[in-house]
């Protein structure tokens, strides 16, 4: 158990000092350094909601959209009348 810990670990690490340092991220390169069973689903929204926090932009690199999470979501402001 400690050898995956510490391999999420350094992955998650690595992720975060690339995305710092480039100011994006893909969806497909995160997936691909922390593949499905890596992390539990509320350790990997909690990587997702970090890096966007701070301010790492999350790109599909199939589609070209920006991952916003939630707040992509919100409703706009109501119109002036």
């Amino acid at each position: 158990m400690e050898n995956r810990i510490g391999k999420s670990y350094t992955a998650r690490k690595a992720l975060f000092a690339k995305g710092l340092r480039e100011g994006r991220l893909t969806v497909q390169e995160i997936e691909k350094a922390l593949p499905a069973g890596t992390l539990t689903a509320a350790e990997r929204w909690l990587l997702y909601y970090s890096l966007r926090a701070a301010q790492v932009e999350i790109i599909d690199e199939v589609t070209g959209q920006v991952d916003h999470g939630f707040m992509s979501d919100q409703p706009s402001a109501p119109a002036e009348h």
